[in-house]
């Protein structure tokens, strides 16, 4: 089955773009576009598309809102990949801590365009470790309290393997860091996730920002 993907964007340049360079997969199927983030629940739960690529900045709802009110009221929502001009915004910042999967900057080339598709549809954030990190220095530290990470009770394993996934590593390259096996690797992040209460790894990776668990650098 094709990853299928809903694309909403005022700018009817960028949406046929990004249509040109996705509908040119095999394994991707583009199956709907809005041009405002008050569009975007209705054709959800029509076409139930596996990935929505949101623009940030549209004038009647914007990516952040939409954002929230697609996990707020789909009981299975679909993963959400925000599409900038700029990584440095806060705009993107606060669209990952409304549960963004990830970003995706307009200016991509194609091949990171179509690989940040699969990569969200497969259930890996994307997070480009050297962005977070300057995003979460300007705007997150000391947003959130640390007590709630305290609390997890996070093993020594898995606050080492939180603290890798904060660098952006992925599974495999968390395994590889540590020299045990991808499932072991993915049962500790099962576990980070579930005691934390986050939803994916991006909320992770910014619950452990804005506790101070991992100093930005």
């Amino acid at each position: 089955m094709p990853v299928t993907v809903l694309l909403v964007d005022d700018e009817p340049l960028v949406r046929a773009g990004l249509r040109a360079v996705l509908a040119a997969q095999p394994d991707i199927e583009v199956v709907g576009e809005a041009a405002d983030g008050a569009a975007v629940i209705p054709l959800v739960r029509s076409l139930r598309p596996d990935v929505v690529a949101m623009d940030i900045r549209m004038p009647l709802l914007d990516g952040i809102e939409a954002t929230r009110a697609v996990l707020r009221t789909v009981a299975e929502p679909p993963k959400i990949l925000v599409v900038t001009t700029f990584e440095d915004d806060e705009y993107v910042y606060e669209a990952l801590r409304a549960g963004a999967d990830g970003f995706l900057l307009k200016r991509s080339r194609p091949e990171e365009i179509v690989h940040a598709v699969r990569l969200v549809a497969a259930g890996e954030s994307l997070l480009f470790p050297a962005s977070v990190r300057q995003l979460a220095a300007r705007y997150g530290a000391g947003r959130a309290d640390a007590e709630p990470l305290a609390k997890a009770r996070l093993t020594e394993r898995e606050a080492e393997v939180l603290r890798l996934m904060a660098r952006g590593l992925t599974n495999a390259e968390i395994a590889a860091a540590l020299v045990v096996g991808a499932e072991t690797v993915k049962s500790h992040v099962s576990a980070v996730l579930a005691k934390l209460g986050a939803r994916d790894r991006t909320q992770a990776v910014i619950a452990a920002y804005e506790s101070g668990f991992v100093a930005p650098r």
